[in-house]
């Protein structure tokens, strides 16, 4: 199925949940946020977000400075 991730448009296999695609992507140490087509998803839920085609899906981290 195609997911939008971060505005970039990747396959990724059917009935995949958020979990899986953050393993999948090697960003399971550095997404601190995420959000499913606008909505924000906590991160104790992320295994259960089932995900759909043409989902928009925005991961974040935070990075320190001044």
């Amino acid at each position: 199925m195609k997911v939008i991730v971060n505005g970039i448009t990747r396959e990724f296999q059917d009935n995949a949940n958020l979990q899986n695609l953050i393993c999948e992507l090697g960003l399971d140490e550095k997404v601190m946020a995420a959000a499913v087509n606008m909505e924000i998803v906590k991160q104790e839920k992320w295994s259960t977000c089932k995900l759909h085609e043409d989902d928009k899906v925005e991961l974040l981290d935070f990075v320190g400075g001044g």
